[in-house]
């Protein structure tokens, strides 16, 4: 069986992909493609990262999302619910893969099921003590790790960074419809 390259690659196989993506697309800059690469992988580490922050608290970072959105709801939204409808859409995830986060989190007992008073068809989803002491628990540990790595940016860079981040989050929203 053939050796997999690494993934990590040189300036030489880096220009070598870039002038692929050029020879197949000639009208794309492929600096684009560069920027696109190169913020996958970032997204890519401070997701590993993020989860590894997690490791510890026995959370993967979707459930610790899960139960920082329910805090957040209950702490400054005057809600102290949320249905699996509203958590998938603050979580841009499906329904099923909210489901899923919901019943491990049950069984953890880290979340509580409730019927709807006002439509007994749905339910919705609050925080159990537990799962409000353990998010409230490893909230500041998640928070200092992920800051420690933009520290490697001063002020202004990360400013610049957000500024450029924010237009082209408004673009890609644009572009989806959002």
């Amino acid at each position: 069986m053939a050796k997999r390259p690494s993934p990590q690659w040189d300036e030489k196989k880096r220009q070598q992909w870039l002038a692929f993506v050029q020879e197949l697309s000639p009208e794309t800059d492929p600096r684009t493609i560069r920027l696109v690469g190169l913020l996958h992988r970032v997204a890519h580490a401070l997701y590993q990262i993020s989860e590894g922050s997690l490791v510890e608290a026995g959370l993967s970072y979707a459930q610790y999302r899960l139960l920082m959105n329910l805090l957040f709801c209950e702490r400054f939204e005057g809600c102290g619910a949320l249905n699996p409808s509203e958590i998938s859409e603050r979580q841009g995830i499906g329904r099923n893969t909210v489901s899923a986060l919901i019943r491990q989190l049950e069984e953890d007992r880290l979340v509580e099921r409730h019927l709807d008073e006002e439509d007994r068809r749905k339910f919705n989803i609050t925080l159990t003590d537990a799962g409000r002491k353990l998010v409230q628990e490893y909230a500041s540990r998640h928070f200092h790790t992920v800051h420690d790595h933009f520290n490697e940016l001063d002020p202004a860079e990360q400013q610049a960074m957000g500024q450029l981040l924010d237009k082209l989050a408004q673009s890609l929203a644009v572009q989806q419809g959002a």
